[in-house]
C-alpha cells in the first residue's frame, strides 16, 4: 500500500522553503552548485531547489516548518477548522431564522393555517388525522412561544455559532487556546448529543457524534493538553526540539543521542 508523503505533497502545492544558516558545516551541506545556479535544501521535504534561500542566520532561529507527523496533524486540524466554520454558519443561519420567525408569528400560522387545508381531502382519503398528527402539533407548539423566548434562542444559537467560528479561526492557525477551546467545547455537548440520540436515531447524529469523540480524544493526546503525555512542558520541548534539528534533518544528520 502507498504511503503518503505529507511533505512533498504540501511542497508541490506551496512551494519549498529553504533557509541557509550562519553556521559553515550545515550552510555547506544545504547548499549545492549547479549548471543552473545554486540550490538550497527544502526545509519541508529535504529536496534542492533552485534559487536564493527564502531566508538566513543561526541554526536554532530556522523557521519551524511542519513535516511528518506534524504536517499531518496541522492537516486534520484544518479538516476540523473547516468543520466547525461550516457548522457556524449553518447555525447563524438557524439563529436568524428563529429571529424572523419570532417577528411574524401571526403571519406565519395564518399560512399554516391556510395551507394546511389544502392536504386535508387527501389525508381524509386515508382516513389519517392530519389535525393531531406529531408534525403539525409539534409546529404548532412553536407558534405558542413567547416572543422573548425565541428571541433568547436566537441569541443563544449565536452565541454557539461564534464559538464555532473562533474555534474554526483558531484551529486553522493551530493556536494551542483553539484546541483547549475546542475540547472543552465540545466535551460539553456530548451529553446533548447522546440525549437527541436517545430521542431519534440518525447516521447524520450518529457520524457527528462519532466526530466529536474522536476530536477530543485526539486533540487532548497529540497535543498533551491538561496536563496528558507531559503537559505543556512536553509539549515545547517537542516544538523547541523540532525547531534545533530541522536544519540538521534536513541534512541528513541524526541528532547525538542523550
Amino acid at each position: 500500500m502507498l504511503k503518503l508523503d505529507w511533505d512533498r505533497r504540501t511542497c508541490a502545492r506551496r512551494g519549498h522553503i529553504t533557509y541557509a544558516p550562519d553556521e559553515a558545516g550545515l550552510r555547506e551541506r544545504l547548499h549545492a552548485s549547479t549548471a543552473l545556479g545554486e540550490a538550497w535544501r527544502c526545509l519541508r521535504c529535504g529536496d534542492f531547489a533552485l534559487g536564493a534561500p527564502h531566508g538566513s542566520g543561526p541554526a536554532d532561529e530556522a523557521p519551524l516548518v511542519p513535516r511528518g507527523r506534524a504536517l499531518r496533524d496541522l492537516f486534520i486540524l484544518r479538516f476540523l477548522a473547516v468543520e466547525r466554520g461550516l457548522r457556524g454558519l449553518l447555525v447563524l443561519v438557524a439563529a436568524w431564522a428563529v429571529w424572523k420567525f419570532s417577528n411574524s408569528q401571526d403571519a406565519v400560522r395564518r399560512i399554516f393555517d391556510e395551507n394546511l387545508s389544502v392536504f386535508r381531502p387527501v389525508t381524509d382519503h386515508f382516513h389519517w388525522d392530519l389535525e393531531h398528527s406529531p408534525i403539525v402539533d409539534t409546529i404548532r407548539k412553536t407558534f405558542d412561544y413567547r416572543h422573548s423566548t425565541l428571541l433568547i434562542v436566537a441569541a443563544a444559537l449565536v452565541a454557539y455559532a461564534l464559538i464555532e467560528i473562533v474555534e474554526a479561526f483558531g484551529l486553522w492557525a493551530a493556536r494551542r487556546w483553539a484546541e483547549y477551546l475546542t475540547v472543552v467545547a465540545t466535551a460539553a455537548f456530548l451529553p446533548l448529543e447522546v440525549y437527541e440520540l436517545t430521542e431519534h436515531v440518525s447516521v447524520v447524529k450518529i457520524g457527528t457524534l462519532v466526530l466529536n469523540v474522536v476530536a477530543v480524544l485526539w486533540i487532548l493526546l497529540s497535543k498533551r493538553l491538561f496536563g496528558l503525555r507531559g503537559g505543556l512542558a512536553a509539549f515545547e520541548a517537542e516544538r523547541h526540539s523540532a525547531s534545533l534539528l530541522e536544519v540538521e534533518e534536513s541534512a541528513g544528520v541524526a541528532p547525538a543521542a542523550v
